[in-house]
C-alpha cells in the first residue's frame, strides 16, 4: 500500500484526489492537507463580488465529498514539507508521511510588493479567494451609493488576466443595470503590453476583440503599466515604453479599485533547493514530476512555467483550467504507472479552453497548446458565453458532488472539439 497525499482542496486539488482514486490502486490510501476546510469555484469569485452570487452558491464542504470517495481529508495547513524525509510538517506540529506528494496549493499572492495593495491593511479589493470577494461585494454596496472612478486590472508580475477582464465587465455590467453607468469613469490597468495578450502572447484576435468591447463600453486602458504604490483613492502606475523607459507617469483616483497580485510559491515551499524557483514555484519535468525529488508531483498554479515571451513589464503565464486538469490526469497516470513498477509515460497536452464572462456577453478562447506556436489558436466573444459560463460553473460543482474529475458525456464533446488532454491520444 502507497500513501499518496495532495496538498490542497482548490480546483486542482480536489479534482487531483478524484483522479488519484479512479486510476490508483484500491489498496492506496490518499489524504488531502488542505488549511481551507472548503472546496470553492474560484471562476465564480467575480459574479460574487458585485452579489450577482453568495459564497454558499460556490461552496462546499471538501471533507465530505471526499469520504465518499474513500478519501482522507486532514483541515491543517502545511507548515513545511521535507523532501528528504518524504514529510510533511503540519501548522499543528504533527507530521504526515508520505510515499508520493502532489502539491497543488495554488499561489501565495504577493500584496506586499506594493505599497498599500491588497485587501488585508491595503486600498484595494480582491477577487482571488471567496473570503476577499465577499469583502469586496460589502465594499461594492457602499461603492454603489456613491459612485466615482474605478482602476481594475493587473499588476506587475501578474500571470491570471482573465479575472480582470471578467471583473471590469461584470463591475460594467452590473452598474448599467443600476443606471448609473454614466457616474462611473472606468480604467483598466495592467502590466500586459497589449489589451488581450492575456500573458499568453495573445489568442486569435484577442486584442482587437477585447479593444473593440472596452471603447463601446468606453472603458479606458493603460498597458506596458507598474504600480508603484496605492494610497487611499489614488493609484500611482508608471506607464513604460517598449524598451522599458518611461512613458508617462499616472496618479489615477479611484472611489473602488479591485487589481490582480503577482503570484508566489507558498511558504511551505518556499526556498528549498532542488524543489523550487526563486519565486517559490514548484520545478517539474514533462511529466509533472519535480526532477530531484522523483516521488513529488505539482499541478496547476503553483508550477513553474516561464513566461510566454519578453515583454517590457514582467508578465507571468496563466494556467487555466482545463490546463490544470490536463496536469492532474497525467499526474495520477503516472504516479498509477510508478506503483505498477514502470516508468512514467504520460504527457499534459497543456490545451486551453477557456470560457470569461463579460456580465451579459462574454469571451472564449481555444489555445492549443497553451503556450505558442499553437496549432489552434481561436477566440470568440457572444452572448452564448454567458450562458455557457452559468452552465459550466453549475456542472463544475455537480462534478465535485458527484466525484469525478470528468464525466463521459465531456469527454466525448471534447474529444470530438479535438481538445484532449493527454499527448498521444
Amino acid at each position: 500500500m502507497a500513501h499518496i497525499v495532495i496538498m490542497g482542496s482548490g480546483l486542482g486539488g480536489m479534482t487531483q484526489a478524484y483522479d488519484m482514486r479512479h486510476f490508483g490502486r484500491k489498496e492506496d490510501k490518499i489524504t488531502v492537507v488542505s488549511n481551507n476546510p472548503t472546496f470553492h469555484f474560484t471562476p465564480s469569485n467575480p459574479w460574487v463580488a458585485v452579489n450577482w452570487r453568495k459564497r454558499e452558491d460556490i461552496e462546499l464542504d471538501a471533507a465530505t465529498y471526499l469520504k465518499k470517495k474513500n478519501i482522507d481529508f486532514i483541515g491543517v495547513g502545511v507548515k513545511r514539507v521535507h523532501p528528504e524525509k518524504n514529510q510533511l510538517e503540519l501548522d499543528d506540529g504533527s507530521t504526515v508521511d508520505y510515499d508520493y506528494l502532489i502539491i497543488s496549493t495554488g499561489p501565495k499572492l504577493a500584496f506586499d510588493e506594493i505599497e498599500g495593495f491588497g485587501p488585508h491593511g491595503g486600498h484595494t479589493e480582491s477577487i482571488c479567494h471567496v473570503d476577499h470577494a465577499t469583502q469586496s461585494a460589502e465594499t461594492w454596496e457602499k461603492f454603489v451609493q456613491a459612485p466615482g472612478p474605478i482602476v481594475v486590472g493587473a499588476v506587475q508580475g501578474a500571470s491570471c488576466f482573465g479575472p480582470a477582464y471578467e471583473y471590469c465587465m461584470i463591475m460594467e455590467t452590473d452598474l448599467r443595470r443600476r443606471k448609473i453607468r454614466d457616474q462611473v469613469p472606468m480604467t483598466f490597468v495592467t502590466s500586459e503590453p497589449y489589451i488581450g495578450h492575456l500573458g499568453l502572447g495573445g489568442v486569435g484576435d484577442s486584442n482587437g476583440i477585447i479593444e473593440s468591447i472596452f471603447r463601446n463600453r468606453s472603458i479606458k486602458w493603460i498597458c506596458n503599466a507598474k504600480v508603484s504604490k496605492i494610497e487611499a483613492g489614488k493609484m500611482f502606475v508608471t506607464e513604460v515604453n517598449d524598451d522599458g523607459s518611461v512613458k508617462k507617469e499616472h496618479e489615477l483616483p479611484f472611489n473602488y479599485s479591485m487589481m490582480l497580485p503577482a503570484f508566489k510559491g507558498v511558504d511551505a515551499v518556499f526556498g528549498i533547493e532542488g524543489l523550487t524557483n526563486p519565486r517559490g514555484f514548484i520545478l517539474i519535468d514533462k511529466k509533472q514530476r519535480n526532477p530531484t525529488y522523483k516521488n513529488i508531483y505539482a499541478i496547476g498554479v503553483c508550477v513553474a512555467i516561464p513566461p510566454v515571451e519578453a515583454t517590457p513589464v514582467p508578465v507571468g503565464t496563466p494556467k487555466t483550467g482545463f490546463m490544470i486538469e490536463s496536469m492532474g490526469l497525467t499526474t495520477a497516470k503516472n504516479i498509477r504507472a510508478e506503483l505498477d513498477g514502470q516508468e512514467p509515460v504520460e504527457e499534459a497536452t497543456w490545451n486551453a479552453f477557456c470560457l470569461a464572462d463579460f456580465g451579459d456577453r462574454g469571451a472564449a478562447f481555444v489555445a492549443m497548446p497553451q503556450i505558442p506556436p499553437r496549432n489552434t489558436n481561436w477566440f470568440g466573444e457572444g452572448k452564448w458565453v454567458h450562458y455557457a459560463k452559468v452552465a459550466f460553473e453549475k456542472y463544475f460543482m455537480y462534478k465535485i458532488k458527484k466525484g469525478t474529475s470528468e464525466t463521459f458525456y465531456e469527454k466525448m464533446a471534447l474529444d470530438a472539439l479535438g481538445i484532449i488532454k493527454l499527448k498521444n491520444k
